[in-house]
């Protein structure tokens, strides 16, 4: 049997937590399994590496920061593997292109095409814990691509696949996906098990427990998925393909990275969106004047420069950063009147301001300004969660 372990920046920072990292792999050697293991960059070195880059030119090519991003997981493959080694485990380390993974689409962003996993066959077959350095492959034209943000879950769940695993467990320094972020609401609970449709909008929201390209990943090919902590013995939680119908209130995300853009005399807005689709601008909340003339909508801060760069020359308009979005995801929000209800007067006795509101049938999201983010995300969780 096959498992697929990933282990995150945070949690093979250091040597000691290389250690335990190597030491949580042996017991899953032991207990006779085969491990597969996918492995991120030790703790802030892709945001180093990038600033090395940018101090360099802040326009650089696009396939030359991926030659260096893609150093972050070697230098972490090598040394989880030395550290194996040590303890007494036979392991390997293999880059992305040892490991067979072939990437279409652009650098910087590029989507797994294909897995060709031989070469990890064979060293299962020695005896050998593979460990293979995530957030990477080779394309068409044998250049290094990397995957984007959250890359490494994506290669574990789509090595799960390829491998045909028993399951793919994701570790974090957080032991499993809560009803909001622990780390800013103490009395966020645990969710033990979560349908694969409810985990991708909280991490599409901003949950930054599981890469949301991953779980869809996980959700195509019914890759059994687990969230669990890289220090902590607990059970972790699960992700399947449970019926939402089961589902209430799931849980609450928030993402501090989130743009209001404004723009005037648009005619419609057609020509806008599809300006900034083809620039690869994600859209979200959008609102239009009645006469149609004026147009709305939110976006992650990063891509403030690429809303310049394609309707800057052509449009007036506005652009307010440092908002972020407050989100509560569960089934039939819109007939959750009661709960919406509470969350309106959450945020008034918490004196929080809403900027813009967005609901559908699995979420209901508010955009407040960056400095109540924290607030509304406690008192909103806490509001719902106590009554």
């Amino acid at each position: 049997m096959i498992i697929v372990q990933k282990y995150g920046g945070s949690s093979v920072a250091d040597n000691d937590k290389l250690y335990k990292v190597a030491k949580k792999i042996q017991k899953t050697v032991n207990a006779g399994n085969n491990v597969v293991v996918v492995v991120s960059a030790q703790g802030k070195t892709t945001d180093l590496l990038m600033n090395m880059a940018n101090s360099i030119d802040k326009k650089c090519s696009p396939r030359e920061m991926d030659m260096l991003l893609a150093t972050g997981e070697q230098q972490s493959i090598a040394l989880l593997t030395m550290m194996l080694n040590h303890i007494g485990v036979p392991a390997i380390s293999l880059t992305g292109e040892q490991a067979g993974i072939f990437t279409i689409g652009e650098h910087m962003n590029a989507r797994i095409d294909e897995i060709r996993p031989f070469r990890i066959f064979n060293e299962i077959e020695k005896g050998k814990v593979v460990v293979v350095a995530g957030f990477q492959g080779i394309d068409e034209e044998d250049d290094v691509n990397t995957l984007g943000r959250g890359g490494s879950d994506t290669t574990a769940v789509a090595l799960a696949y390829a491998l045909s695993a028993e399951r793919c467990d994701i570790y974090s320094d957080v032991d499993g996906v809560y009803t909001a972020d622990p780390r800013i609401v103490k009395n966020a609970v645990k969710i033990e098990n979560i349908s694969y449709d409810t985990m991708l909008e909280l991490a599409s929201l901003g949950a930054k427990v599981l890469n949301n390209r991953a779980v869809e990943l996980a959700k195509k090919y019914e890759v059994k998925l687990t969230s669990r902590g890289s220090f902590s013995e607990e059970e972790g939680t699960k992700i399947a393909r449970n019926s939402l119908e089961n589902a209430s209130v799931t849980g609450f995300t928030a993402d501090k990275t989130v743009a209001i853009v404004t723009v005037f005399n648009t005619n419609g807005g057609y020509d806008v969106f599809a300006r900034l689709a083809e620039k690869g601008v994600q859209v979200d909340i959008v609102g239009q004047s009645i006469d149609l003339e004026e147009v709305t909508f939110t976006i992650k801060s990063s891509d403030i420069d690429k809303v310049k760069e394609c309707i800057g020359n052509r449009y007036d308009m506005d652009i307010l950063d440092n908002y972020g979005k407050v989100s509560v995801v569960g089934s039939g929000m819109i007939n959750k009147t009661e709960m919406v209800k509470q969350i309106y007067e959450a945020l008034y006795e918490s004196k929080v301001p809403i900027k813009l509101i967005s609901s559908s049938e699995i979420k209901f999201s508010v955009i407040v300004d960056e400095k109540y983010v924290d607030i509304a995300l406690n008192a909103m969780h806490n509001k719902v969660f106590n009554n």
